[in-house]
C-alpha cells in the first residue's frame, strides 16, 4: 500500500535549512518518493500552524522509513534539526473497499 509522508515545518534558519531540503530532495526521490505539495497555501482548522507543509507519495510504508533511516537522508537531517521546528508522520493511504 503507498503511504504519505507529512512535514508541518516552521523553519527558524533559511540557509541551513535549504541545505537540508537540498539532501532531502535526493534520499526521497531515490527512495520513490514523488512530492505532492512543498510549501504553498493551506488553512490550518486545528492545533499549532506551522507555515510549512511537505506532502511526499512513496510505494509503500517501508520505502517511506527507508528514505527516513538512510544515510543519505540522515546527512541532510543534521541542517535541519537546529534550523526547524518539525512534525513528520508516515500514513498508510487504506484504499476504499
Amino acid at each position: 500500500m503507498p503511504a504519505l509522508w507529512i512535514a508541518r515545518v516552521t523553519v527558524t534558519d533559511e540557509e541551513a535549512y535549504s541545505r537540508y531540503a537540498s539532501g532531502a530532495t535526493d534520499a526521497i526521490a531515490a527512495h520513490g518518493g514523488t512530492f505532492l505539495a512543498r510549501g504553498g497555501r493551506h488553512v490550518t482548522m486545528e492545533g499549532p500552524d506551522r507555515p510549512r507543509n511537505v506532502v511526499v507519495r512513496f510505494p509503500s510504508v517501508e520505502l517511506a522509513e527507508a528514505c527516513y533511516n538512510s544515510d543519505t537522508y540522515q546527512r541532510a537531517l543534521t541542517h535541519a534539526r537546529d534550523a526547524a521546528e518539525r512534525d513528520l508522520v508516515i500514513v498508510e493511504i487504506t484504499e476504499p473497499e
